[in-house]
């Protein structure tokens, strides 16, 4: 019998995998087309400020549902939830490459805190691998959008 914990969904394949389109996408035209690069960073520090703020919600989800957690855990869990958001926010104020370092640093602690979680919390087996793969991706196609922003 299959577990469905270790098991990889295919939807979640073709929905992460392909959220990846944006960052490869916009960071590749920010040099593939100099005379818009500006417009393309803009898209592309917009779109990681929507995942970012995406991925902090995953921790509402798990608050309320994952197995294993305590009442503190819990609360922890909801509380980091909504940081993500609150880094991503201000990243859209900021210039470019300031902004594209500070989703990549939110990025990094999230999947952080994704760590802590699944110490404590019963998650999918494939959940930090795919979250790893999706970090790296995003963070950088971020820090290669705001190099080709700079040169």
């Amino acid at each position: 019998m299959r577990d469905p914990n270790r098991e990889f969904p295919s939807a979640v394949a073709w929905l992460g995998y392909g959220g990846l389109l944006p960052f490869v996408g916009t960071a590749l035209l920010t040099r593939l087309e100099p005379q818009s690069a500006d417009l393309w960073m803009r898209a592309l520090i917009g779109y990681g400020a929507v995942i970012l703020s995406f991925v902090g919600a995953l921790h509402w989800g798990f608050a309320m549902m994952a197995c294993g957690l305590d009442a503190d855990r819990r609360g922890r869990a909801y509380g980091w939830s909504v940081v993500p958001a609150l880094l991503a926010w201000p990243a859209l104020l900021l210039p470019a490459r300031h902004a594209a370092l500070l989703l990549v640093l939110g990025f990094l602690l999230h999947l952080m805190q994704d760590r802590r979680l699944a110490r404590h919390a019963t998650l999918p087996g494939w959940y930090l691998p795919l979250r790893w793969r999706l970090t790296v991706v995003a963070s950088l196609s971020l820090l290669a959008g705001a190099w080709a922003s700079i040169v």
